[in-house]
């Protein structure tokens, strides 16, 4: 089975909708970065370094220095799937990570987004 072409989309290239989804509510690039980092270990350079290289989506996350294993805590629907269903686990990553933008974009609050 070919792999989703999701796996192979640079990080960059839809890192700009993730700004921009979240400045339409009013909500910051620092925060959606706060967010990336927080579920993917990558400091801010390693981040920018990652973007900068156009990394896809697959090694993104199969190089992302600590998988914050609160993440699993994320529950709910996006793209009207459960992200908690999602078996392949690249998959899930990226719609864990969707979930979260959205939330930021619904104005939650960063502490119940990054489950502390």
């Amino acid at each position: 089975m070919a792999k989703h072409r999701i796996y192979t989309t640079s990080f960059a290239s839809v890192y700009p909708h993730y700004i921009n989804k979240a400045e339409k509510k009013d909500r910051t690039k620092k925060e959606v970065d706060e967010i990336i980092c927080w579920m993917t270990g990558y400091n801010e350079g390693e981040l920018e370094s990652q973007l900068e290289k156009k990394t896809d989506f697959e090694t993104f996350f199969s190089e992302a220095p600590q998988l914050n294993p609160s993440r699993h805590l994320i529950k709910g629907v996006i793209c009207g799937v459960r992200v908690e269903d999602i078996e392949e686990p690249t998959m899930q990553e990226i719609r864990y990570l969707d979930k979260m933008i959205d939330e930021l974009a619904k104005g939650k609050k960063m502490e119940k987004i990054l489950r502390k």
